[in-house]
């Protein structure tokens, strides 16, 4: 039998290639495996995992299990289960853009240089909301003011494409858990996105915790300079996304995005509701494709999906109707070409509606 230090050596080295799923990082380095101890023939030790991991106990007791048999002498394992105490950093921890936990303690942190926060939501896909959220950031910037536009949906990042800046890749410095990355400047915004990061057809395959970890990273770990708001676009939907980042960040408030139809409006309810529920501000209803505009006739409106929603949601809610916006052929057209309507077709009703938007939000500069 191996005296008690190499006893400890060995089984030390043998639980060392024991890594977190979502980060990559040994589990002695993220101290999950504590006071490791050899007892005779038997290894005992403690499993600490904080809640976001508890997925992987039973993979990770199987395996550690595994390893230590294999030692010489070793004929036990004895595992104790016992809480994780909490991070210091709830934001650092992993290289951009790894499927990272990113911590999550219930404490928001400002992020450094940036003044304000606004979410833009919708409680289902379809409507338009990458479009707003794109589309005000850009209105913001017209205005003089410095914005960031943090491209928070995940699954479908769609901003590269609007901005016309699918084709680049953003710069990173530092090495590990020390990267900062440097936003791709475009429009007269400062943006950020998974889209930037993957090729372009990679779908993107995560559970809630790593969606947690990259928002956070998006967050901390970007160097967004002096900004007077960032725009985050949420991805539709009441999920993780949008529940992390009311849980990270102090935010002026969340637009809640719909169109009028109905079907568009329960779910938007809920969202809505959501955000009531996490204390964030919500600071009104836009309402998307209100009308159709032909562009042979633009004196005309055709009201597509019906009419009244946005101002019966707003209205039963107790929050402004912030801005009912058209559907016009330039709205796609820039999207599409990367030049968003409010900078390819700023004399359009769209673009105007937007200004008219970003004139209404509670955002000054410094």
């Amino acid at each position: 039998m191996a005296s008690a230090d190499q006893a400890l050596t060995e089984a030390l080295a043998a639980l060392e290639p024991l890594k977190d799923a979502g980060t990559g990082r040994s589990l002695l380095e993220l101290q999950w495996i504590q006071q490791v101890r050899v007892q005779n023939n038997r290894v005992v030790f403690q499993l600490a995992l904080p809640g976001y991991a508890a997925s992987q106990r039973d993979r990770i007791a199987a395996d550690a299990r595994g390893a230590l048999l294999q030692l010489g002498g070793i004929e036990d394992v004895q595992i104790e289960l016992t809480q994780a105490q909490p991070q210091a950093s709830s934001h650092a921890g992993a290289p951009i853009g790894a499927a990272g936990h990113g911590g999550g303690g219930p404490e928001r942190q400002a992020i450094p240089g940036v003044k304000q926060v606004i979410a833009v939501s919708s409680g289902k896909g379809g409507v338009g909301k990458s479009t707003v959220a794109v589309n005000l950031a850009c209105a913001l910037a017209k205005s003089g003011l410095k914005v960031g536009l943090l491209d928070a949906d995940i699954y479908g990042p769609n901003a590269p494409t609007m901005l016309g800046v699918a084709d680049q890749t953003p710069q990173v410095r530092g090495s590990g858990n020390d990267q900062v990355l440097t936003p791709i400047e475009s429009c007269g915004i400062a943006m950020v996105s998974m889209g930037l990061l993957i090729d372009a057809h990679q779908p993107v395959i995560w559970r809630g915790p790593m969606l947690n970890g990259i928002i956070r990273q998006f967050l901390y770990q970007v160097e967004w300079g002096e900004r007077d708001v960032l725009v985050v676009d949420l991805p539709p939907g009441t999920g993780d996304a949008q529940l992390s980042l009311a849980q990270a960040v102090p935010m002026a408030g969340v637009i809640i995005v719909t169109t009028p139809q109905m079907v568009s409006l329960q779910d938007a309810r809920r969202g809505l509701a959501m955000f009531q529920q996490l204390g964030v501000p919500v600071l009104g209803v836009v309402e998307n494709m209100t009308a159709f505009i032909p562009p042979d006739a633009p004196e005309k409106r055709y009201e597509l999906f019906g009419s009244g929603g946005g101002q019966c949601l707003a209205d039963e809610s107790g929050v402004p109707l912030l801005a009912q916006l058209p559907m016009e052929l330039a709205v796609v057209q820039g999207g599409d070409g990367g030049r968003p309507v409010t900078v390819s077709a700023p004399e359009s009703a769209t673009a105007a509606a937007f200004a008219a938007l970003a004139s209404r939000l509670p955002v000054t500069a410094r």
